[in-house]
């Protein structure tokens, strides 16, 4: 099993891929050199430096915490766990859809009205609990509101990686490598440069990935706006998707 590093080798590993250092990365987060650097050498992120570092790398700030294995906050998660069927099932709808038609179900998505907060997001637990490469990514995907099903079919339909629905709990366990192809096409869902999910995964790619397609990036999209709404939102987004 691949041993996941802390999060000063995966930041440090990501900025050499970038081509900058501490002192650019401050600049860019409205942080100070020293902030960064303390992070660089072992210091465990706070809350807030976590926050400033996402845009400033081009992140959502909750793959950041999760990278991190820090506690995610409340308001970085997902409104409504029990969405979660009607966001796979309006993934599956979207990839079917003209550009035209897809791109209008997302400014749908995107107009719908925030809601307040019934309960608390808990996603299912990857038992043995595991901080390896293969537990942030299938957490991530859980924190865009996929249960094992939802990751299954829309992977499937997105990408050429076919899975059963419990292989992602082994993988998320870390009792099943997380292999490049992998990390491409769940990268592809996650709307991440697969290089740069590579390099914060610890996973060495094989071979150069192909461009994101404009599908892939638009369905991805969707995926993330659709963290917000409540189950009667995401099925009414389904069911416009449908029709």
């Amino acid at each position: 099993m691949t041993e996941h590093p802390g999060f000063d080798a995966l930041l440090a590993s990501l900025l050499d891929r970038r081509g900058f250092g501490a002192p650019e990365l401050a600049d860019r987060a409205g942080l100070t050199p020293g902030e960064v650097r303390a992070v660089l050498a072992g210091d465990s992120p706070s809350e807030e430096l976590l926050r400033l570092l996402g845009p400033a790398l081009g992140f959502h700030a909750v793959d950041l915490f999760i990278l991190a294995r820090l506690a995610i906050p409340e308001d970085l998660a997902p409104l409504d766990a029990t969405a979660a069927q009607a966001v796979g099932s309006t993934v599956a709808e979207a990839v079917r859809l003209s550009a035209t038609l897809r791109r209008d179900l997302l400014r749908l998505t995107r107009s719908l009205p925030q809601q307040e907060r019934c309960s608390g997001f808990a996603p299912k637990l990857l038992a043995p609990l595991d901080g390896g490469p293969g537990a942030c990514v299938i957490r991530m995907l859980q924190y865009r509101n996929l249960n094992w099903s939802g990751m299954a079919h829309a992977l499937g339909l997105l990408t050429p990686t076919y899975l059963s629905a419990s292989t992602y709990g082994v993988i998320g366990s870390g009792r099943s490598e997380l292999t490049p192809r992998l990390v491409t096409d769940c990268a592809t869902l996650l709307g991440i440069d697969s290089c740069d999910l590579a390099a914060l995964t610890g996973v060495h790619l094989t071979e150069a990935p192909l461009p994101l397609s404009p599908e892939a990036a638009e369905t991805a999209a969707l995926l993330w706006e659709m963290r917000r709404l409540s189950a009667a939102q995401a099925q009414d987004v389904c069911d416009v998707a449908r029709a």
